[in-house]
Parts: C-alpha cells; structure tokens; sequence
C-alpha cells in the first residue's frame, strides 16, 4: 500500500499496516471476532433475489462451540431448526459432484406414502432442482424459493452461498406427520467440520443415503464419505446410514469395484443397507426436468423407503434379498407392461 494512499474517512494518508497487524486482523476474523465490532442496531441483510431479508450473525456463536473443548453445541445466535411432531427426515448427500444426489432426492419424495417435501440446501449456483418443479410458488418471506411437483413440496436457496453455516434454517413443515428430504448439496468433509444446523440434521437424521457410483472412485469416495460422517456422528449413525449406488446392480459390478470400498462400505453392503439405483441415460444428459422420473428410479425409493422400515422393526436381514429379487428395477421398459399372470 502506497504512503500516498488516502484514507477514505478522514482524508488523510493512511499508514501502512506491519505485519503482525495483518495476522492478527486474519485470526480475529477466522475466529469471527470481527462480529464484535458490529453495532448491534443494525441488522445484517442478504439478497433473496426480490429483496432482502434479516439474516442473524452467525459465525462468532460458531467459533465460540468450536473451542469449547469439543462441545458442538452452538451458542444462542447460531441457526437451528426445530422439527415438528411427527416429522421423519431423510438426508441425501453425494459422495462427489453429479453423482445423482438431486434425483435420488426428489424420488424419495415422490415415492412416500406421507407428505413430503424436498429442501435443497447447496447454493442457488448448484441447484439441481431449478428446472423440476411443476408449479413455482414464489419466495417465501424466509427466503426459501418454493415450488411443487406433484405431491411434493421443493424448496430451494434463492441465493448464492459461500458455505453450509450460511444455509437459512428451512419453514416450518406444512404437516405434523410428514417427510422432509435433505438435498444435502454440499461435500462431506466441509459438512462434518463446518458447525450449522445442516451438520446437526445429518448427524440426526431418522436416515441417511449416501450416493456413489459402481466405479473405482465413486466406491473410494463412498469409503471416505462413510469414514468422515462416522467420525462427525459416532458409531451409532452406521445403522441409519444407507449407501445408494447409481450403476447395474451389485452382481454384475465391474470386477474391483467392491473391493475398492473399505470397511464401511463393505459392512453397509453385506449389512443389506443397499440401494442400487438403475442409470437413465436421459436423466444423464438432460438432468432433472418437467419429464416424468422413470418408473425404475421410483421402485428403487420406494425399495429404500421398505427396506429402512424393516431394518428398524430388525426383520430386515432375511428379507431384503427376496424384496430386490421381486423389483424388476433396471428393465428399459415400463414395470406395467410386464405380464401379471404367473404359473402357480
């Protein structure tokens, strides 16, 4: 910086900062210090597209639980979200980008037999949901751009966002007995160590469907995804969390692809928490839009819908077998075609 450089307040030339200032200015503002400063007459506001709304300061409650011995509990100004009676959650997180996350996120919306919505939690910038509602109703005054297909409710960010901890906390649900599915939208390892109500709803979530692909990476990246999410939850989270693998089913997975998973994932395997998902080629190329999701991707939420429920009632050992073996999920043709007459 220039000696010359004037200082905007007073006219003045402003004096160049030592060193030691610089770095101490950068670990007040990591540390959310800078907060402090703020006059607290004056709210902070966020572009929603057609306005702005209040946002709360988040980030100095954040950093006060982070070095609180490890307590993750966040202090009073930090987000949270309160369930309703009743409320069943469901997160879905993509162990890498264009995984398919978005879409096994709407079927399971559409597959419930209970009210559902679907909250999309990553950046207006990344959406996946953009293009695949039926009906747009509008921003809501929380800031959540709503809209339907369907049945289901979707509700997504209006707003480009630097980070998970600056996701606004959803809407109140619109039924006290009803399923909210988490489109997570951001990568594991900046959610587990990132405090936010996002993390927490993870961590607690009623289930929790990773999706990879039937490929080398994808089952690396599902290893690491299952270890980080372990390490943020606890060991008790391995049985809510399911794995849903986008590619042919686990037969006739290419050789290697299996054993390029680690532990986790061959306990979530052999442990029948397995969602195998069919690929669609126009799903692939187009993405979500207001084409109707194929009929195999439906029987493959609905199959993760059933299979979770006999897991919890702990019949579902014997039973996920036979289930999958009866869901034609990956024919190229409707499941209505198929002849419904059988020999005895």
């Amino acid at each position: 910086m220039s000696s010359s450089t004037l200082n905007a307040d007073t006219g003045s030339p402003a004096r160049p900062f030592a060193l030691e200032e610089v770095q101490a200015a950068v670990r007040a503002l990591q540390a959310g210090e800078f907060r402090d400063a703020r006059p607290t007459t004056r709210p902070t506001t966020r572009s929603t597209g057609s306005g702005a709304h209040p946002a709360e300061p988040r980030a100095a409650g954040r950093a006060a639980a982070r070095t609180g011995g490890g307590d993750r509990h966040r202090a009073a100004d930090a987000v949270d979200w309160t369930l309703e009676p009743g409320e069943r959650v469901v997160a879905v997180i993509g162990t890498s980008g264009s995984s398919g996350a978005s879409t096994v996120a709407l079927a399971v919306a559409l597959s419930a037999e209970v009210p559902a919505r679907v909250v999309e939690c990553c950046s207006a910038s990344a959406s996946g949901l953009a293009a695949a509602t039926d009906a747009e109703l509008g921003l809501h005054p929380a800031g959540w751009r709503q809209g339907r297909r369907e049945q289901v409710l979707i509700e997504r960010v209006c707003e480009v966002l630097a980070g998970v901890d600056e996701v606004p906390s959803p809407i109140p649900a619109e039924h006290t007995t009803q399923l909210t599915v988490l489109d997570v939208g951001w990568e594991v390892g900046q959610l587990t160590t990132t405090d936010s109500w996002v993390s927490d709803a993870v961590a607690s979530a009623d289930q929790v469907l990773l999706v990879s692909t039937a490929t080398v990476p994808g089952m690396r990246r599902l290893e690491g995804a299952l270890e980080l999410l372990v390490n943020h939850a606890g060991a008790h989270v391995t049985d809510r969390t399911w794995v849903a693998v986008v590619g042919p089913r686990r037969k006739k997975w290419p050789r290697g692809v299996e054993h390029a998973g680690g532990p986790h994932t061959r306990r979530a395997l052999n442990g029948g928490r397995l969602v195998e998902i069919p690929e669609d080629r126009g799903l692939s190329i187009h993405g979500l839009d207001s084409r109707p999701v194929p009929p195999a991707l439906l029987a493959a939420a609905a199959h993760a819908h059933a299979a979770h429920a006999h897991a919890v009632d702990h019949d579902a050992d014997q039973d996920l077998g036979a289930a999958a073996d009866e869901l034609d999920l990956f024919t190229d043709h409707d499941l209505t075609d198929q002849p419904t007459d059988r020999p005895g």
